[in-house]
């Protein structure tokens, strides 16, 4: 999947997309297969309803649609560090995005190249694809469909927004 970035009002920047992500780390691939697959664990993985997580038949429920597709948008408020392990200096991972629902939501800074770590600042607009794919254990808490949330792509402004 990717946006065509000629639909967006300012210049973007694709800075991660999972297909990329995918080719570099095969064994990560077949490592979230094997646990799909592993039916000794009934309640840890992925269901693989549509597709293997990675497989051709899984980018195809993508494209066709059988796997849902969720997209946020929004400008970064802040940069932290979220998580307990250990850090260098300044260091950050995650940013805190408002929505334009107005909510704010923290989220995880996903890069292919290290210098692509500069875009993300307050005022730079974020848009992120996430694919929806049932986990194994059902149903979530409130009774509805328990889903992984894999970012597929990630964008970033080049320019800074109020």
């Amino acid at each position: 999947m990717h946006f065509d970035l000629t639909t967006f009002q300012e210049p973007m920047k694709r800075v991660y997309d999972l297909a990329g992500a995918l080719k570099r780390k095969p064994d990560y691939v077949k490592a979230v297969q094997e646990m799909t697959l592993n039916t000794s664990k009934p309640f840890l993985g992925l269901k693989g309803t549509h597709g293997l997580w990675g497989s051709d038949q899984w980018w195809e429920s993508i494209r066709s649609g059988r796997l849902t597709v969720k997209t946020v948008t929004g400008v970064i408020l802040e940069i932290v560090f979220s998580g307990q392990d250990a850090r260098w200096g300044d260091q950050t991972n995650s940013f805190n995005l408002k929505l334009e629902d107005g909510s704010v939501v923290l989220e995880s800074i996903y890069t292919h190249e290290k210098t692509d770590r500069k875009l993300f600042r307050p005022g730079a607009k974020v848009v992120i694809a996430y694919v929806l794919d049932e986990l194994k254990k059902q149903p979530s808490q409130g009774g509805g469909v328990n889903y992984s949330e894999s970012v597929l792509e990630m964008l970033v402004s080049k320019q800074l927004h109020d």
